[in-house]
């Protein structure tokens, strides 16, 4: 068969019977040793095609990665082929063959001369941190965690299954644990696919020395490819049953043997696996069809493997040779062949419908994996995501706008029982994430009180059927129908959308005419920034007085529990834009009790039943009056702010609801804690922020954040966008609060240009 190119060419590798096995066993290598370089080629392809499509890798753009084995190769041949500029970050223990071959392929090799703090790997990641910085947009594949890592091996699964039909045992060598997960993954989907029902059982190989089961770390080990010294990403344990260590002596004894019995010249990993296979072959019954996979040839190992010389000086006779494997309860540390039962929890996959564009959003997903959760991101468009490319999140596209469209690209990836929630960062996606959280039936809130919280007339209609306190609100769908409305709520009254985001379209109006002006205008919005179709609805509504507080508040087992009051700052009229927060809130214990009375009443009557939502209100006179109800945790920091404070971690806790893991809500002492935004007093093109580290600097500033670069567009705010950054800062009080953040927004200078 002739391919197009190179990379066409990656993978269909042979299966061969080996001679070891009786005639009654089918016992078969995948010799992924024949790729161009080895198995890793198939890694590189993925990650390149996928980071390529979903715009993290622009076209032409520079790939990065720390490696000196063949993932380096592979990243080579395939970025070569694909118009990419190649540099590979190693140390001096690179071989000379690999060496000589990247080079030969155009690669830039940047060979670190030292060791820093935590050895080679150490000083690699620093050098590939410069190089990022020397090359900005450049794509780092992150081999260990990259989930495109195990997903590479889907078209090995196929193949395997088109070859032989039916796979009962498969056998793979574990490094950083996509090889063997991705495949196993895999292949289990494509034999239920086929109508298989008997169990595939799956036998991890590793090293003596290596932590990957639960092993204690000998950095000194001699086996490449194989083992780790840390559990990366990539390793999920619930996909594999029975795990094998054998120590050097054995590998390197199985690698010759493997050349001499079976005429395949290999690596270790490769000859691990044989020693394995030549067990199982001995052992199985009769019918059984066992697959081992073969990743490297034995070329890199020339002066190691197969020199003698070497051997003596590593002195590996010195180390067991076993000619059987020990049995042994997992966990045992071991010094030879052994194996054991791999205790396995599932690792369930923690679904995102979208996502914010903030860092929040990001952090979201780094905090699923943090939980033991497998991170999704169901997307119409990865691209507008800065820093997806380092998220460690498996990106599934689809159009997210389609009501059948995510559950589709669910079923067609993930077992059922693969998915243990959904959720999203993005306003925009609540009612998606609660409707395909009741399709998948994970926990989640009811669509329709979700549904009701976005579309502010109908949390008005509920407010109202319950009694409690809200401004006066009129629904309009045409210009005609403002004044009438106006006339109900007075003047000065606000004009706002029926169903965005943050304070988008907020506007206070002091006629009739301006609100008129305001309500065609936002009438005329048939969809908003996410392409979605919006309700032809504006609210005009009542201005109340009176302080702005936002309310967090989370279910656990069942049960609403109030985590806190903040104080609310927003800019002066006409626009209501957040510009300060304050955790907690000065309150007295009445004003406290007042607010917590509402808002659980309030939640009651939307019907939120289920993880963190957010409750917006002012404190007039008469009482509080709610302004919005949010199934969602709060923007503005907000929850940033509780965390710092002392209080719960609201972000990881409502991951947790929704991956049906118990919320976790510990109490003590609260420290003042506030946020600053800075914003432009004039319009033009930014020319710098300057006395940013000086603000950093003042007593009780935790962090100062700056989110425009020279030459961005900036203007007075008229909504959360037109926000530069911020400050976070603690104090003893909230009144010294105000002060300290007074003070770090006055050493900050804001200066344009006309250019």
């Amino acid at each position: 068969m002739i391919y197009n190119d190179l990379v066409d060419a990656i993978g269909h590798t042979p299966l061969v019977r080996l001679r070891a096995a009786p005639a009654d066993v089918t016992v078969a290598a995948k010799l992924e040793l024949q790729n161009l370089f080895a198995m890793k080629d198939r890694v590189a392809r993925q990650v390149i095609l996928e980071a390529r499509a979903n715009g993290v890798l622009a076209p032409g753009g520079p790939i990065i990665e720390s490696s000196s084995g063949t993932m380096a190769l592979g990243l080579a041949v395939a970025g070569h082929a694909l118009g990419h500029p190649v540099h590979i970050v190693t140390d001096p223990r690179i071989d000379a063959i690999t060496l000589a071959k990247l080079k030969a392929l155009g690669c830039s090799v940047h060979v670190v001369d030292a060791m820093t703090a935590n050895g080679w790997q150490s000083a690699r990641l620093e050098r590939l941190a410069a190089l990022r910085e020397e090359y900005p947009g450049a794509f780092w594949p992150r081999q260990y965690s990259n989930p495109q890592n195990p997903l590479a091996y889907a078209a090995l699964a196929k193949e395997l299954v088109a070859d032989l039909g039916g796979v009962d045992i498969l056998v793979g060598a574990v490094g950083s644990g996509g090889s063997l997960c991705g495949t196993a993954r895999a292949l289990r989907r494509e034999l239920r696919a086929a109508g298989r029902t008997e169990p595939l059982r799956v036998i991890g190989v590793d090293a003596v020395g290596s932590v990957l089961f639960g092993q204690p770390d000998q950095p000194g080990r001699k086996q490449s490819g194989i083992g780790n010294s840390l559990v990366p990403g990539n390793l999920d344990h619930a996909e594999i049953d029975e795990v094998h260590w054998l120590n050097d002596h054995e590998a390197f004894v199985a690698t010759r043997d493997l050349a001499r019995e079976e005429g395949i010249f290999a690596g270790n990993s490769s000859g691990s696996v044989y020693r394995v296979l030549k067990h199982l072959a001995a052992t199985v019954p009769p019918g059984t069809r066992v697959v081992g996979v073969f990743p490297d040839r034995g070329d890199r190992y020339v002066d190691s493997i197969y020199d003698d010389g070497y051997w003596e000086r590593a002195r590996l006779a010195e180390l067991p040779l076993r000619t059987e494997p020990t049995e042994v309860p997992y966990g045992t540390e071991v010094d030879g062949w052994a194996r054991a039962e791999v205790p396995s929890t599932p690792r369930g996959r923690l679904v995102f419908v979208e996502s914010n564009t903030t860092g929040t959003g990001m952090l979201a997903l780094s905090r699923a994996r943090d939980l033991g959760l497998a991170p999704v991101l169901l997307t119409n468009r990865p691209g507008r995501y800065p820093g997806i490319g380092e998220a460690d999140c498996e990106v599934i596209r689809c159009d997210t706008n389609d009501a059948d469209a995510p559950a589709a690209a669910l079923r067609a990836r993930f077992d059922a029982d693969e998915v243990a929630g959904v959720t999203t960062t993005s306003e925009f996606y609540l009612e998606a994430a609660a409707s395909l959280a009741a399709t998948l039936g994970v926990p989640g809130n009811p669509p329709a009180a979700v549904a009701a919280c976005r579309r502010k007339s109908e949390t008005r209609r509920l407010l109202t059927d319950a009694g409690l306190p809200q401004p006066v609100s009129v629904a309009v769908t045409s210009e005609a129908e403002v004044a009438g409305a106006v006339a109900a709520a007075g003047l000065p009254c606000v004009v706002k959308p029926a169903a965005d985001s943050a304070s988008t379209g907020v506007l206070l109006c002091g006629s009739v005419e301006q609100a008129r002006d305001h309500a065609a205008k936002l009438l005329a919005i048939t969809h908003n920034v996410r392409e979605q179709a919006v309700p032809t609805e504006v609210l005009v509504e009542e201005l109340v007085g009176g302080t702005e507080y936002s309310v967090e508040t989370i279910f656990a087992d069942g049960e609403l529990h109030v985590v806190g009051v903040t104080r609310k700052s927003v800019s002066p009229p006409p626009s209501f834009v957040e510009l300060r927060h304050a955790f907690p809130a000065p309150l007295d214990e009445t004003a406290s009790g007042e607010i917590e009375r509402v808002v659980r009443a309030a939640v009651e009557a939307v019907g939120l039943r289920h993880g963190a939502c957010h409750t917006e209100l002012r404190l007039t006179p008469a009482g509080p009056t709610v302004i919005e109800i949010n199934a969602r945790l709060a923007g503005g920091m907000i929850p940033e702010l509780i965390r710092l404070a002392g209080g719960p971690d609201l972000l990881t806790q409502q991951l947790r609801a929704a991956a049906g893991l118990p919320v976790e809500l510990p109490r003590g002492e609260l420290t003042p804690t506030g946020v600053a935004f800075l914003t432009s007093s004039e319009e033009g093109r930014l020319a710098s922020l300057d006395g940013h580290e000086a603000a950093r600097s003042l007593p009780g500033v935790a962090e100062v954040h700056i989110a425009r670069r020279p030459g961005d567009p900036v203007r007075p705010a008229t909504d959360a966008y037109d926000r530069m950054g911020y400050v976070i800062a603690s104090a003893d009080s909230v009144e010294e609060l105000d002060r300290s953040l007074d003070a770090a927004l006055d050493r900050i200078t804001v200066r344009l240009t006309n250019d």
